[in-house]
């Protein structure tokens, strides 16, 4: 497999940038002074219009006048000077840029014309560019940052991509004080050339990456994404924020970058069916996507808990039984060994409880090193490791217990080497969190976080990213994606959409709908079309009452509510009462379906829904009355193979409903899942049908059977 295009744009050896001057308040000087402050070792070409020289560089006052054509082009220039500017660096042979300027589709009609241009210079040229409206790139393999921040302390692990600026730059200072450093990072704007799905194949393939993180607004093309996404997540943990889902947020969205927010849902299906660990806070974007990056991969979902306070310990139990983990018992063998570490009255079940003892040799070394190694634990959450920052905020009692000592004095006795601490998750390939309420000033946090150990600010953060670790090991449990099989398309269905089309229908009636699906196997109830009373009783005697009867018109789609659906009809004459009644509330002469009546409680729902940016979706959940009341429906992008048919059932709050529950025989769940895998073919093999509605889904001895089914076209 070649290797994306983006790793030539990540690695330039010579950047030119218009925009830049001799002026620090100017948002190129800016871009400018972070290329040079930050390391870049490659060439540096100024373009400035009347500046001789910038930044202490000679300056350009023409693409034309370069000495070489630049390997990427920077452009920091109000968007109305910008096209031609960027046409000249094509014609001399540039083939990356960056264009960091905004005022394209984000601020309206005529941007959205402004941008097109751009992007017909870009196709002319041979030009792939991030942006327009970004912040730009960071590469910290070549020291390369072209954002308007300077970057502190070391490369890190963690790759990220944001379609807000404002994340790869603004966020620096606040990533360094808590240890987090990233790999690579992008801001890809308006991606009018360069979008998101570029970005993720690349950092997939970045071996300096171990971890993605992205902030997203909006997908341009799901199945791409998709695609992409379903080869790296089974090697690479990749967590993402969406924001846009909701009205206020899709409006935010828009006016931001110009994206067309979508259905939260959709999205939520799609991380699932992607692999990616989705998180719902800028905070734990950058937080867990550190743990992720930096710890060894968890082995099981048990976790220790070591703390020195029981109100933490008990918060990071509950946060992590929350979240699928276990906290265990500890053997009596392995409590008989902890017992002597800790003050008599502690207690070392899990969590293992310092209660306030300031031993931290003990509690950050010894008692986490013997729980590792006892094979007892597949992960650490541990509280309360502290000692610079607690001396310093207890210093003000201090003065008459250690007269004449200086806070200075204090804190350098109290420092030491704590190697042996911060090394325990890595020496034995189990990972480790920490909760601490003291920042980079205690020397623990500090020591972790510059050991690549994640320190949290409270006991629940440090347990949700233990769980993402659980959560990502089932990602890679998972197993591996196999393309859907081919549904080959039947005579039957042709003919039924064929003479639905020429009768200029919207819709198939339900009759038609369910020998559809017949045709490619899905089974459904035991039915007859009747056109009259006599039919109708006959059909329901060959089927055996009890029976239902409801009216079959492509234009009623829906019956229930028309008083057009009669249940549980136990002989000829109701049979017959419910055909007259039928006739006299459509008004009109119609034909009936009598179908068995299944006595099964459960009733479930499935579709196809067709969404502008998703395309095809399958919808899967609780159907029948309960179902816009309980909302307990799950989506992927169609269409499916087996296995994700099979997560789509177990991703519903009422999948016990599934299992054999209060009597109820228990559901054939291959049978289910190869329902829902054809189904979510249909639309693919004919591209006339738009939607499909099957609720309810009943069962018969475990079997299920489309009890009702309606197909708009």
């Amino acid at each position: 497999m070649s290797r994306s295009f983006f790793h030539s744009l990540m690695n330039p050896s010579s950047i030119a940038i218009v925009g830049a001057s001799n002026n620090p308040q100017k948002m190129g000087t800016l871009h400018g002074l972070s290329i040079l402050k930050d390391g870049f070792k490659g060439e540096f070409y100024p373009v400035h219009p009347k500046e001789k020289t910038v930044l202490g560089f000679p300056a350009y006052a023409s693409p034309f006048d370069l000495p070489k054509a630049p390997d990427l082009a920077i452009f920091v220039v109000p968007a109305v000077h910008l096209l031609p500017v960027f046409e000249a660096f094509g014609k001399i042979g540039t083939k990356y840029a960056i264009v960091v300027t905004a005022g394209f589709k984000e601020a309206g009609s005529e941007g959205v014309k402004l941008e097109e241009k751009l992007k017909e210079l870009a196709r002319k040229y041979n030009i792939r560019f991030v942006g327009p409206n970004c912040m730009g790139i960071i590469n910290r393999d070549i020291s390369l940052n072209t954002t308007v921040c300077p970057i502190i302390g070391e490369p890190g692990k963690l790759g990220f991509i944001s379609q807000s600026g404002t994340y790869v730059t603004q966020s620096f200072d606040y990533l360094g004080k808590r240890g987090i450093r990233l790999s690579k990072a992008v801001s890809v704007g308006n991606e009018a050339d360069v979008n998101i799905t570029d970005v993720l194949e690349y950092l997939g393939e970045d071996d300096q990456t171990t971890a993605i993180s992205m902030y997203i607004e909006s997908i341009c093309d799901v199945k791409r994404f998709l695609r992409v996404a379903r080869r790296i997540t089974p090697n690479k943990p990749v967590i993402a924020q969406y924001i846009g889902g909701s009205e206020a947020g899709g409006r935010a969205g828009l006016s931001h970058t110009g994206a067309m927010a979508g259905k939260d849902y959709l999205y939520d299906g799609l991380f699932k069916q992607a692999g990616i660990i989705r998180v719902y806070s800028v905070e734990e974007l950058y937080g867990i996507g550190w743990t992720l990056a930096t710890q060894p991969k968890i082995r099981g979902n048990r976790i220790g808990i070591i703390t020195n306070s029981g109100g933490p310990g008990s918060a990071i139990a509950d946060t992590c039984e929350a979240n699928g983990c276990e906290m265990p018992p500890f053997s009596e063998d392995l409590q008989k060994r902890i017992k002597p570490l800790l003050p008599s009255h502690a207690p070392c079940a899990n969590p293992v409880d310092f209660t306030f003892d300031l031993n931290m040799d003990t509690m950050t070394s010894t008692v986490p090193d013997l729980l590792m190694k006892s094979g007892e634990v597949d992960g650490i959450v541990l509280h309360g490791a502290m000692s610079t920052g607690f001396l310093a905020a207890i210093y003000p009692y201090r003065p008459g217990l250690i007269p004449g000592a200086s806070l200075e004095e204090v804190i350098k006795g109290a420092t030491k080497d704590l190697k042996d601490s911060v090394q325990v998750p890595f020496n034995n390939n189990i990972p480790m969190t920490v909760s601490s309420f003291f920042d980079r000033s205690d020397q623990f946090t500090q020591d972790y976080e510059d050991n690549n150990v994640p320190v949290f600010d409270s006991p629940e953060k440090a347990a949700h990213a233990i769980s993402a670790l659980v959560k990502y090991k089932s990602i890679q449990d998972r197993e591996p994606f196999t393309p859907p099989s081919e549904l080959k398309a039947t005579e039957t269905a042709y003919r039924i959409i064929r003479e639905a089309t020429e009768k200029k229908q919207t819709a198939l009636d339900e009759y038609a709908a369910k020998k559809l699906l017949a045709s490619y196997g899905i089974p459904v109830v035991k039915e007859a079309l009747c056109y009259s009373e006599e039919e109708a009783i006959k059909a329901a005697e060959k089927i055996s009452c009890p029976v239902v009867l409801k009216a079959c018109d492509p234009t009623i789609m829906h019956k229930t509510e028309k008083g057009l659906v009669h249940l549980h009809l136990a002989d000829s004459r109701s049979v017959q009462n419910a055909y007259q009644d039928i006739q006299q509330r459509a008004g009109q002469q119609l034909p009936v379906i009598v179908a068995e009546m299944f006595q099964d409680k459960r009733e479930f729902l499935a579709g196809l829904t067709l969404d502008e940016q998703f395309g095809h979706c399958l919808a899967f959940g609780l159907g029948g009355i309960f179902t816009e009341a309980l909302g307990d429906v799950s989506y992927r992008i169609a269409p499916l193979s087996v296995g994700e048919a099979d997560e789509i059932l177990r991703d519903i709050k009422s999948f016990t409903l599934l299992t054999r529950y209060r009597g109820m025989a228990e559901i054939n769940l291959k049978l289910l899942v190869s329902l829902l895998s054809i189904l979510s073919k249909l639309a693919l093999i004919h591209t006339e049908i738009k939607e499909i509605d099957i609720n309810p889904i009943l069962f018969k001895g475990g079997e299920p059977f489309v009890a009702d089914a309606l197909i708009v076209l």
